[in-house]
């Protein structure tokens, strides 16, 4: 425990750093410095702050994830080509080409992991902040005696953001970690849906990598169903903001940049053809076509001047 407490040191000053700056200016802006939704809105801060230092990475992710895509098809005749063969030297021969198709391709299958597996220590660093400051226990950083206290103090509707679901003595503790697990799984399958649903090419839908997406469809969220009643109310605020954040994030991404071949790529040409037609059809932008198509004006007919009675037999006398 001492060991990981070590490792958690600089990440636990940085988050306390944050988490204390964030309440200072809401204090400055007038918020009660012991309040509850203070410390909330300071938890969604640091969410703001740590999700867009991870931006970089993510755009890694989306990039590892696309190579992956694009080779699902080659993998799957790496495996179907030592389908059924169990013996060592054909795992191993397996094991070899898969590896060898990675490095030439540039891809990594544990890429896809990278932001999550950054985020957890952050978490677990909130959490042991959390659960130091429930214990009325003095920061390592910036998060003094009376910070400290004021944290592990402080409520929500009537809820201690220290409790949990399990341990509540009240049942607004109950009532908002309910709410909250509820809106944490809906958010989490809402995310995986976009990408089996709308992100994924026929090619890797075909694949083994969509057998195992679909699995995480179904997993992640139970994930945070069983997670979500022994977290106290503080650390779930972290988790629903950043949940929240990577579904939006999710939504951008597959909107904008979809997998090419995807339902989502083929929507955005559609949109982008609609929005070409709109733009034909402006003024100083109009096509021969729609020229040639367009409906003939009819000429303005010439006024006809009154004529008196003598100039008329004149004329009348003349066309004789």
């Amino acid at each position: 425990m001492d060991f990981i407490g070590t490792i958690l040191w600089p990440l636990r000053w940085v988050v306390e750093a944050i988490l204390v700056g964030f309440h200072n200016v809401l204090t400055a802006l007038g918020m009660d410095t012991a309040a509850g939704s203070t410390w909330v809105l300071s938890i969604v801060g640091l969410v703001l702050v740590v999700r867009a230092a991870l931006i970089p990475i993510f755009v890694r992710q989306i990039k590892s994830q696309r190579r992956m895509m694009e080779i699902a098809p080659r993998l799957k005749k790496i495996q179907d080509k030592y389908k059924g063969k169990r013996d060592q030297f054909s795992r191993e021969a397996m094991s070899r080409e898969t590896m060898a198709l990675y490095k030439d391709t540039g891809t990594n299958p544990l890429s896809s992991c990278l932001p999550l597996l950054i985020q957890m220590p952050i978490f677990f660093s909130l959490y042991t902040v959390l659960h130091n400051a429930q214990q009325d226990k003095v920061g390592i950083g910036l998060l003094s005696q009376a910070l400290s206290t004021s944290f592990g103090e402080s409520s929500l509707f009537g809820a201690p953001l220290k409790e949990t679901f399990l341990g509540a003595t009240t049942w607004e503790v109950r009532l908002m970690a309910g709410i909250m697990v509820v809106v944490m799984t809906a958010s989490q399958f809402i995310t995986q849906l976009q990408i089996v649903s709308k992100n994924m090419s026929p090619e890797t839908k075909a694949s083994p990598m969509f057998k195992q997406q679909r699995m995480l469809l179904y997993f992640l969220p139970l994930v945070f169903v069983f997670s979500g009643l022994s977290f106290p109310l503080g650390v779930m605020f972290y988790w629903l903001t950043s949940n929240i954040w990577t579904m939006a994030q999710q939504f951008i991404v597959i909107r904008n940049m979809p997998t090419p071949g995807s339902e989502a790529a083929l929507a955005r040409e559609e949109r982008l053809a609609k929005k070409a037609q709109r733009k034909g059809l402006g003024i100083g932008d109009i096509t021969v076509t729609e020229i040639e198509s367009a409906p003939a004006v009819p000429k303005a007919t010439q006024r006809v001047q009154p004529v008196g009675k003598n100039r008329a037999k004149k004329q009348n006398g003349a066309k004789k």
